[in-house]
């Protein structure tokens, strides 16, 4: 499923109105009868709903709505909050479709008429302005968007709460508050933006004909579903061998920090990897081994139990590598980094303190030959990019992929919507994961089930975008079943992972 901008969105509404032909006004019709049937399953007749209609195609989409709810007995009211000059085109043709079935619309002349209409409803339809929206809401449009955010029950929005921009990298709007909004054609940028967001509440994707030949001229971001992974996950051989499922090696850890390097191995493990080695200081292995006796041990000559440089690392032997979870920021692991970039022939998985590290190597990132993952959270990300986390957080589409093809480098950008992206600017958005993964280590396990997807037989696109989905997966799963957002640890999803395969495998 693509996710889109304003901009990529009209395109496709142009390509199958222009290029294959299809009116309008159907396609039009199709957004409508899609939402209310939509409704017509969950919503009971004796509601009273209330459709606010602006001008455009939403305006024009809520009348198809209200024209067929009435059609099938709903108690509708329709009030136009816009000048009737402000309705042209298919929307005027819907409206006049809706009144010559015997439907009714009240012109909005004052605000002041709207908030008892409101307060008497059972559900407010949000249709007064949609992606074709420019800048903030005007008046009086801003004060209608008030009266709902203030005195509506349940207020459900047609494609985008209103005054909510589609795109990224706008912070100046004021919008419908709405606790459901339902999706024309396909998800807006501003659907997985941490300020943007919550203005959609609970949200669904509703499909009103779009050709596939045209959306397949559309964007290169894609949301990344159960669907997806069922597809794409590799099925393991009856014949198979510990060696057919990867060599991988961990390296970090240290005599203060040996729980990041465990918890990262023993992910790998569970999520399939055939052999894990951990390279650490020599004085941590106790601790670590004694956690998973199933994977194998570099000790790595220390000072101050922090891992040095005095025993060469073979990255040859090798088919994936991640560094940098519990290393420390001390100069001995700023050369670790360095030598896994220049000598390592294999995919390469940079985190935690290895991308505090790599900032001052990213001359060293553009000559590698085999792939490089970054996996930020926001603050490293801002960080490499040097940005504020603020900035960051407005486009990080925009940010991540202009890193990405810069550096010639995957990244993962985790937070409550991680995207994934390739060097070449493809993007991928898990949405897997709850506020319970918001603690020490869960970062630690996403990059083990990183090491052991790329070790896989499948594209590294897809490794990440499944590794993703496993670890949010693990967290959704765990929460629903045995544990809540404030007990979930970390070492929690090592569990919640076996959950995650026996469910969808």
């Amino acid at each position: 499923m693509y996710i889109v901008t304003a901009e990529e969105m009209y395109d496709m509404d142009h390509g199958a109105m222009n290029k294959v032909g299809i009116d309008g006004k159907l396609l039009m019709e199709n957004a409508g009868r899609s939402i209310a049937a939509s409704l017509k399953e969950r919503v009971s007749k004796t509601y009273r709903i209330l459709v606010l209609a602006g001008g455009g195609n939403n305006g024009g989409d809520g009348f198809v709505i209200a024209r067929t709810l009435l059609d099938n007995d709903f108690d509708i009211t329709v009030v136009q909050v816009v000048p009737d000059e402000k309705i042209t085109g298919d929307a005027l043709y819907h409206k006049q479709l809706f009144v010559r079935c015997g439907g009714n619309v009240t012109v909005m002349q004052t605000v002041d008429e709207v908030g008892p209409m409101v307060s008497r409803v059972d559900i407010v339809l949000d249709a007064i302005a949609g992606i074709g929206m420019k800048g903030r809401l005007r008046e009086p449009l801003a004060s209608v968007v008030d009266v709902v955010n203030k005195k509506a029950s349940y207020v459900l929005s047609v494609d985008i709460p209103s005054g909510l921009p589609a795109n990224e990298g706008i912070s100046d709007f004021y919008a419908v508050q709405a606790n459901e909004t339902l999706i024309t054609g396909f998800p807006k940028q501003s659907a997985f933006l941490e300020h943007t967001a919550p203005y959609y509440g609970n949200w669904q994707v509703v499909s009103f004909g779009l050709p596939s030949v045209i959306t397949s001229d559309g964007a290169h971001r894609y949301l990344w579903t159960e669907e997806q992974f069922r597809k794409t996950i590799p099925e393991r051989g009856r014949y198979s061998h510990k060696g057919s499922h990867g060599r991988g090696l961990a390296v970090g850890g240290s005599a203060e920090m040996p729980g990041s390097i465990t918890m990262t191995i023993h992910a790998a493990l569970r999520t399939g990897a055939g052999l894990v080695t951990a390279a650490t200081a020599k004085s941590a292995i106790p601790a670590v081994a004694s956690q998973c006796m199933e994977a194998t041990y570099l000790a790595l000559e220390e000072t101050n139990g922090r891992m040095n440089n005095e025993v060469p690392i073979p990255f040859d032997n090798y088919d994936a590598i991640v560094t940098g979870m519990g290393m420390g920021r001390h100069h001995e692991a700023r050369s670790h980094i360095r030598k896994a970039l220049e000598e390592a022939s294999c995919p390469l998985i940079v985190d935690a303190d290895g991308l505090y590290h790599l900032k001052s190597l990213l001359a060293s990132v553009t000559k590698r030959k085999s792939p490089v993952v970054l996996t930020p959270h926001p603050g490293e990300m801002a960080m490499l990019l040097d940005k504020s986390v603020p900035e960051l957080l407005q486009k990080p589409f925009a940010y991540a992929k202009m890193a990405a093809e810069k550096y010639g480098v995957y990244i993962v950008l985790k937070g409550p919507f991680t995207i994934i992206t390739t060097p070449d600017g493809q993007q991928t958005v898990t949405t897997t994961g709850n506020e319970g993964l918001a603690k020490g280590g869960s970062g630690d396990v996403l990059s083990g089930i990183i090491l052991a997807m790329v070790l896989q037989d499948q594209p590294i696109m897809e490794a990440l975008s499944n590794a993703c989905f496993i670890h949010g997966k693990a967290a959704d799963m765990l929460i629903a079943d045995t544990h809540s957002v404030y007990d979930l640890l970390a070492s929690d999803l090592l569990h919640g992972i076996s959950k995650v395969y026996r469910t969808f495998v």
